[in-house]
């Protein structure tokens, strides 16, 4: 099939879900609230971890996102789906991880390959493709996230997490964002920077 002059080719981009339960429910709606606006330039593809697909199940919410993004895969190995070929050839035009455990981000700063989401970051960068990240533990402080049942739960986030942030911060082509509304304008400032 050949497109016509009116027809422009949609990009795409890669988001993966992590095992951090913090501010999820908000970040769902966001992309859903991204995806609508985006609709006509850009897909949005579903990237899950083994981590990430149970947390989303304890939070029940699991059906939401298959049932609000058409495409939504779930981790069986580091390579499969073969998101880091994938990611490395171009499809995408970038990954974001949102949000991201501080799990994974140790293993980014540390270059180890051994998740989906890792796997894919790690050879998105070796590829010159940006990599964006949210991490929950951003900064040392002490935050209250949202359990299933409505109540808050008091965590700490160290400074030996806070640490690695400081150090993927420094990567090249790495984008680090503090909150959901941060990936927001950011999405929003270049989704208004591609060609009408």
């Amino acid at each position: 099939m050949f497109m016509n002059e009116n027809q422009t080719r949609k990009l795409k981009v890669a988001w993966g879900i992590t095992g951090a339960g913090d501010k999820i429910q908000e970040i769902i709606e966001l992309m859903k609230e991204l995806k609508e606006q985006s609709a006509d330039k850009v897909d949005i593809d579903v990237y899950v971890s083994k981590a990430g697909d149970t947390m989303l199940k304890f939070y029940r919410l699991d059906e939401n996102l298959k049932n609000s993004f058409p495409k939504v895969f779930v981790e069986s190995n580091a390579n499969s789906p073969f998101l880091a070929g994938m990611v490395q050839s171009g499809k995408y035009a970038f990954l974001l991880l949102f949000p991201a455990s501080s799990n994974s981000v140790a293993k980014i700063v540390n270059s180890i390959s051994d998740t989906l989401l890792t796997n894919a970051a790690l050879m998105a960068l070796k590829a010159f493709v940006p990599v964006w990240i949210m991490p929950v533990d951003y900064k040392e402080s002490l935050i209250y996230t949202k359990l299933p049942n409505g109540k808050d739960l008091k965590l700490r986030v160290r400074k030996e997490e806070a640490a690695q942030v400081r150090q993927l911060e420094t990567m090249d082509d790495v984008h680090v964002f503090e909150d959901p509304q941060k990936v927001r304008e950011g999405f929003l400032d270049w989704l208004k920077s591609l060609p009408l």
